[in-house]
């Protein structure tokens, strides 16, 4: 989740509707600016018992913050409290109970992209060997309670667990068990942006599959391939889904807004501190009439903190971010960009995607989207076949993208060889979970403690 800027710039009040449009707006760039931003999240845990480390313990999650400065990242706090480090790969923050998370800097290309997050690994595991510490690439946390996760101490997060027992069954699971892999990705124009988003979503079942990587629940087998994926469908249905209306005609930045809108608030920031204003109206907020702030109406941080409280399977904010992975290894966090840059960022590519998934109706969508944290790659497909049969079609699709993108390393390869990991998933039939289930079943004997051995 973000870490909030508080680097002082203007903040205007909002007047207009131009305001609120303006985020999304701005983020048009010629294709020559495109960049590709990843963001992947891991698991932290003690090696000698498993635990997951709190906050303030030796070691633990300030210790290891704190131990990044030596590869140059500087600390950032909040009430005095060290919750994120900035670095030239960008940032890396918490997540509520500890997950390590890197937002990677804009890149220009993929071969990039693995190198900065093999730079972050390497970082990482050296710091995990002075602390006993390691890290893990799942969706979720196999054997661990809730009960037994530590919270970080970031003001948001107090809010959004207070408040997410009221609105769903598994919010505080999303919050404190899971992790992701997502990627953030440019658009030239309001136009780029509505193609690439439909697209983007209505593939998004697809990657879930791809990565589905959380079969364990407290030890045990859960019944689903990707639980972290099930467990969005009960977070919070204001702010979660596959969206609708991105389908229709005439969709755009106003759409986007009215949306945002209409998603109920968390919080706003004053003076340091994070304001309860959970279930509030960002409507109320903009006419002075909000609860929590009685008179005051929003600056444009407000707005911009607002935009990244709602969590569809694609969100729009001055990018667009595509967030429908498990956690994962290397390989896996090097492939989400590949596949999603070779779909979007190339227009021959980005039309035969979407003529793949056009004729789809909202309710096939929908039930292709719920059967997925299920059955991965083994799901029907809405007019006939199963999605593993789409998922050789639309990997075809993505080589062809980045074949044409032609972005070369010293060695002279494209970047097609970072899709290699998902042509062997595709190939095989079995997407990671499954081969996690196999050895439960197997070699580990029922003992899904024998998965931390798979650590970074």
């Amino acid at each position: 989740m973000s870490t909030r800027d508080v680097s002082g710039a203007a903040d205007p009040v909002i007047e207009t509707r131009d305001q609120l449009i303006a985020p999304m707006a701005q983020g048009e760039k010629p294709r020559e600016q495109w960049r590709i931003g990843t963001e992947h999240e891991k698991l932290v845990f003690k090696r000698d018992d498993f635990h997951a480390p709190s906050y303030d313990e030796p070691c633990g999650i300030h210790d290891i913050l704190m131990n990044m400065q030596p590869f140059g990242w500087k600390p950032i706090e909040e009430n005095g409290k060290v919750i994120a480090m900035s670095g030239g790969d960008g940032t890396v923050s918490l997540e509520p109970a500890g997950q390590l998370e890197l937002s990677g800097a804009p890149l220009e290309n993929l071969h990039q992209t693995c190198a900065e997050t093999g730079r972050h690994l390497e970082q990482v595991k050296e710091i995990g060997e002075k602390c006993g510490v390691g890290f893990l690439g799942l969706g979720m946390w196999p054997d661990k309670t809730r009960e037994e996760l530590p919270v970080m101490p970031k003001g948001r997060y107090e809010i959004m667990m207070r408040h997410m027992p009221k609105v769903g069954n598994l919010g505080l699971d999303m919050m404190l068990r899971t992790c992701t892999i997502q990627v953030n990705l440019d658009y030239s124009s309001e136009a780029d942006m509505a193609k690439k988003f439909r697209t983007g979503l209505a593939l998004q079942p697809l990657a879930t599959a791809l990565f589905a990587n959380s079969p364990f629940t407290e030890g045990k087998p859960n019944g689903y391939l990707s639980y972290r994926s099930h467990i969005w469908s009960d977070t919070d249905p204001h702010r979660t889904g596959m969206l609708p209306f991105v389908f229709e005609d005439g969709f755009g930045y106003e759409q986007w807004a009215d949306y945002m809108l209409d998603v109920p608030m968390y919080f706003v920031f004053r003076d340091g501190k994070y304001i309860d204003a959970a279930g509030m109206s960002f409507r109320d907020f903009l006419k002075g009439e909000l609860p929590a702030l009685p008179g005051e109406k929003p600056t444009q941080s407000d707005w911009w903190d607002h935009l990244s409280t709602a969590f569809p399977e694609v969100r729009l904010k001055s990018f667009l971010e595509m967030r429908g992975a498990d956690g994962g290894p290397w390989s896996r966090i090097c492939a989400l960009p590949a596949f999603w840059v070779g779909l979007l960022y190339d227009d021959t590519a980005l039309d035969a995607a979407w003529d793949l998934v056009k004729h789809w109706t909202m309710e096939e969508r929908e039930a292709l989207r719920n059967a997925v944290p299920k059955t991965a790659l083994d799901t029907p497909l809405p007019r006939g076949g199963k999605l593993n049969d789409l998922a050789k079609e639309v990997l075809a699709v993505s080589r062809s993208g980045l074949t044409a993108r032609a972005k070369l390393n010293a060695s002279g390869d494209n970047e097609t060889g970072f899709l290699e990991t998902l042509d062997e998933i595709v190939a095989s039939g079995k997407v990671p979970a499954q081969r996690l289930l196999d050895m439960y079943h197997g070699e580990w004997a029922g003992d899904v403690s024998r998965a931390y051995k798979y650590s970074f």
